[in-house]
């Protein structure tokens, strides 16, 4: 029995944090405290960190073994009478590490509190009950130990359209003839060749610096206090999903259900930006807001091709286990968190709103912003074919509401620099929106009044630009609600197109009045953060 105890220590996870529950009785020493980070013993804790330090070295290694290959290739150390040697420090040094593991999973063994949370760990795997998921629930540890509570295969009418998962939007391709597009496809072989190993190696990570392990070691004190704030002061519940890729999603879920009234029912999905973390990131603008903190939350991973895949099972978590209805459901984005937003409202219109928070409308012109001018048709076959995040394109699909943050001081999203407003391509997100919503109000002569309104560097001068083209709030309230009445609410509408009009009408109808109608008619505004 004791031998069984010592190997779950030795393969058990690194506990973090012990979270008391509100009906959990107060240890003796603790009173008063609603959780306490993990007091290992001294040889556990050597042995840890002596193991951190290695996983650390092995991830800097990882990252640089390019480099490091080229740097011994050319000094010579590639050959087999310098490999022998090596190959038996590298032994020597695991045997030695294997040891450690063994001292440190003693040292578990040897605690009664890693003892306690590996016992209930073990047993919550056995049967994941909503009791024994409440006690584990109290232990903040490594995610890929937790046990999977919710699985895109639990839904019996998913249907796949393919292998890798949901559908995505596709850009569309351009005809060619059969001779040509095979002396094409040996042509630009190289290319492709290239842009899977650039996608799939550096490029993933720079576009998701959250998914580098040593970002993540370094952020883990940062987390760790977030995840305790989120279980211990908002009672949040942990929950994995399993994607129908077989990826692991993170969630958090508050439940206001119950004490939040009407507010209480609507569910926001959050979806991180770049180098985002819901222990600290825009999951807390919902908590936090004085309107919408009785908000329920749940928060979603993305990934880049497999984004769509983890809000999917987001989704289906929300609807089939917490017992949401779609048009309950909101979704919040930060930055890069657009794109999954944007496919979320696509795949399912009856979400009942969108808000996009420093969000973009492609990721191209972002991407070449950052690369060299002579890398232009390798950075954009590689963005369109593995990492099209074509924000604006998905969120034309839908129908609802949709509300845009500009943050004016933005330097991600800008292809100029931040000092350049009319760069940001949040600009370019709204106009792409409005031009497919409103193709007869948006003409050239509309498009350039939007300009002039987004180019505003302040309050004033939107006032200013606004009130020069003499815009009835009033008249264009009422048109817009004449039609929708008369002919319905599917976008895009052909609202403008009106002979009867004279030129003055027409101009001040054509601009910015369409940011104002209310929300029965799908609201579309845009909040600009200075």
């Amino acid at each position: 029995m004791a031998g069984w105890m010592w190997l779950r220590c030795f393969f058990g996870p690194h506990l973090q944090r012990i979270h008391r529950s509100p009906d959990q009785s107060r240890p003796e020493g603790r009173a008063g405290r609603r959780g306490w980070t993990y007091q290992p013993k001294s040889l556990e804790k050597h042995t840890d960190s002596i193991l951190g330090w290695a996983s650390a070295l092995w991830s800097l290694s990882y990252y640089s073994s390019p480099l490091l290959l080229c740097y011994l290739y050319r000094k010579g150390y590639i050959c087999s009478s310098k490999l022998v040697p090596v190959s038996q420090y590298v032994g020597t040094v695991l045997v030695c590490l294997l040891g450690v593991a063994c001292l440190r999973g003693w040292g578990r063994w040897k605690n009664s509190e890693y003892q306690q949370f590996i016992s209930i760990l073990e047993e919550t795997r056995k049967t994941n009950t909503p009791s024994k998921k409440k006690k584990l629930g109290c232990y903040d540890f490594d995610f890929s130990h937790w046990p999977a509570d919710f699985s895109w295969k639990e839904v019996s009418n998913l249907k796949l359209p393919s292998k890798a998962g949901v559908s995505l939007l596709k850009p569309e391709a351009r005809l060619r003839g059969a001779a040509d597009s095979v002396l094409n496809s040996v042509r630009t072989l190289p290319c492709h060749i290239i842009s899977f190993l650039i996608a799939h190696s550096f490029g993933r990570r720079m576009l998701y610096p959250g998914s580098v392990y040593l970002l993540q070691k370094a952020m883990r004190p940062m987390l760790q206090q977030g995840q305790a704030r989120l279980v211990e002061e908002c009672e949040g519940q942990r929950n994995k999903l399993v994607a129908c890729d077989g990826n692991e999603i993170d969630t958090m879920f508050v439940d206001r259900r119950r004490v939040g009234g009407m507010q209480g029912q609507t569910l926001v999905i959050c979806c991180e930006g770049n180098a985002g973390f819901y222990e600290v990131g825009c999951m807390n603008t919902p908590l936090e807001g004085k309107e919408r903190g009785n908000l329920s939350v749940s928060q979603g991973v993305p990934f880049p091709q497999n984004e769509a895949n983890a809000m999917d099972v987001v989704i289906q978590f929300a609807v089939h286990r917490l017992g949401f209805n779609l048009r309950d459901i909101m979704v919040y984005a930060w930055s890069i968190g657009g794109f999954t937003a944007s496919w979320a409202v696509m795949s399912y219109p009856e979400i009942q709103a969108v808000v996009l928070d420093a969000s973009f409308d492609d990721l191209l012109p972002l991407a070449l912003k950052v690369m060299p001018d002579s890398w232009r048709p390798l950075v954009t076959h590689t963005v369109r074919q593995y990492m099209n995040l074509n924000n604006a394109d998905q969120l034309c699909k839908y129908q609802g509401p949709v509300l845009l943050i500009r943050r004016t001081k933005d330097e991600i999203i800008t292809t100029t620099g931040p000092e350049d407003i009319m760069s940001n391509r949040g600009n370019d997100l709204l106009l792409k929106l409005l031009q497919f919503r409103y193709p007869k109000v948006m003409t050239d002569d509309g498009v350039r009044a939007v300009r002039a309104w987004l180019g505003a560097s302040n309050p004033l001068e939107e006032a200013s630009v606004y009130s020069s083209y003499e815009v009835d709030d009033d008249w264009c309230t009422s048109v817009l609600q004449s039609y929708q009445s008369e002919r319905g609410q599917f976008f895009p509408w052909s609202v403008g197109k009106r002979p009867q009009l004279d030129s003055t009408l027409n101009d001040e109808y054509s601009h910015l009045g369409l940011l104002t109608c209310p929300p029965s008619l799908h609201r579309l505004s845009l909040c600009t953060c200075l």
